[in-house]
């Protein structure tokens, strides 16, 4: 039974994270949770595929559909939650998790697998977005903010460094199922430390609900997460029907929030400057964060040779920054100020997407200082960043704007994979993953990996250049 809303005392706003530290423990597992879930669970794909007969499509829906759902609900439930209350939702979510993760021991088949993952993205976009809404709303002041959404996302990024060496320790002394059993303790902390560190909303707003909206909105975020899996699994002609279709639900989207008196997401609180460019600085860490991965893994392990092992070794540089820096990062903001702090940030993304682009090639050194440059910039936007989205918008707004920031990291993730795969097909012959690869081979794969890279560098840059500019009009 949920924590009653009508008994709960309501907080004061709290003076530092110390006097927050239960509040903090449960939004902190609450990313936890969105972290761990997926990198753990990657691990046991092949045994998942052994023990349940999937095919290599099903294997990819597994993870696949979870982030579907998760991305494409996010709008829709932080309208809910700025409707019913932040807090009940959280905590609906959370129950909602821990009995899909109990169901696991229950799968039988990958459809029922499948099924599972897609109720635990339902769960995450519930719990999400309100969790970064909460975080906010818990401090009054922008440094306190700062500093629990860099805490949060620390917590986050180690979940995501210690999943694969516990998912595998894990199968080696139990079967697949424990790794999403995990989730349930998690939920359960999350749920205490929401249901007794948090206080009920006293401003939610009453507004009617845009149903047409939410399914316009829904379809095209699932769109555009689904269109880079069809380039992937080399079905160009899908790919293109979905893209076009995309755009086209998109465009009635707009439409609808224009024009009907009650929209899903009001625009034009969405073209506030620190809205509009909160967003577009958290889009283009998203994209570059995706792209650079994507290409930076293929080129170790299919143009240099490195096994699996030395390409994980490799990527430790920017996992090391995304853990380590935090303190740093607090710092720096309290130092710099909000504005020139994530304006510096993303040109750090731009900074590293450029390093690599022209440089990458030659040797690892550039890379390992493409992967630390934009690992910075993504701690320093990624805690900035949201702050501003959420300054810009009214207390009754802002879980559905905490849904945007992530929605928008999202989408901009899918572009960039899109965006550097489709570079890799176009320019590329014969099939990548097949070894020995021939002299011409080998440089057009270079070339896709400059022409790529120099692609998401220009794109990022746009992003940062037009939401600097958008700032500066505050």
């Amino acid at each position: 039974m949920f924590v009653s809303d009508c008994v709960q005392p309501r907080l004061r706003s709290p003076s530092s994270l110390r006097e927050a530290w239960i509040a903090l423990a449960g939004l902190s597992a609450v990313f936890l949770f969105e972290m761990l879930d997926n990198s753990i669970l990657n691990v046991a794909l092949p045994t998942i595929g052994r023990d349940l007969h999937a095919s290599t499509t099903a294997l990819q829906w597994v993870s696949n559909s979870y982030a579907v759902v998760f991305g494409g609900l996010m709008l829709v439930f932080g309208a809910v939650a700025d409707r019913y209350g932040r807090r009940r939702v959280m905590l609906a979510g959370l129950a909602l998790l821990g009995l899909a993760s109990l169901a696991t021991l229950f799968v039988t088949s990958t459809a029922g697998l499948i099924a599972v993952r897609s109720v635990m993205g339902v769960a995450a976009a519930m719990t999400t977005p309100g969790s970064i809404a909460l975080a906010f709303r818990l401090f009054r002041t922008d440094d306190l903010r700062v500093r629990a959404m860099t805490l949060i996302s620390t917590v986050g990024l180690v979940g995501l460094a210690i999943g694969p060496p516990l998912g595998g320790f894990l199968l080696a002394v139990a079967p697949w199922q424990a790794l999403l059993l995990i989730n349930v303790p998690i939920a359960a902390l999350a749920f205490l430390g929401i249901g007794r560190g948090i206080a009920p909303d006293d401003d939610l707003h009453r507004d009617p609900a845009d149903y047409l909206g939410g399914v316009l909105g829904t379809a095209t975020v699932v769109l555009a997460l689904v269109v880079p899996t069809f380039f992937a699994e080399g079905h160009p002609w899908l790919g293109s029907g979905a893209a076009a279709l995309t755009v086209l639900t998109a465009v009635l989207f707009v439409v609808r929030q224009r024009t009907f008196h009650h929209p899903l997401l009001d625009l034009k609180l969405v073209g506030h400057p620190l809205v509009s460019s909160g967003l577009a600085y958290k889009a283009a860490t998203g994209l570059a964060a995706a792209g650079l991965t994507y290409l930076v893994t293929l080129q170790l392990q299919l143009d240099w040779g490195w096994s699996p092992a030395l390409a994980a070794a490799g990527v430790l540089p920017q996992v090391a920054v995304l853990i380590a820096a935090g303190p740093v990062v607090n710092r720096f903001v309290r130092r710099a100020g909000l504005d020139r702090a994530v304006w510096l940030g993303a040109l750090a993304v731009v900074a590293g997407l450029a390093v690599y682009a022209t440089l990458g090639r030659l040797n690892y050194l550039p890379v390992a200082l493409a992967l630390v440059l934009v690992a910075i910039g993504i701690r320093v936007v990624g805690a900035v960043a949201g702050v501003n989205v959420l300054k810009g918008l009214p207390e009754n707004r802002t879980s559905i704007g905490a849904a945007l920031a992530d929605t928008a990291s999202q989408v901009t993730s899918a572009a960039g994979v899109a965006v550097s795969g489709t570079v890799l097909a176009v320019l590329f012959a014969g099939g990548i993953a097949q070894p020995g690869w021939t002299a011409r081979q080998t440089g057009q794969f270079e070339t896709a990996v400059t022409i790529g890279g120099l692609t998401l560098t220009g794109m990022a840059a746009a992003l940062v250049g037009w939401a600097y500019l958008r700032a500066r009009s505050v």
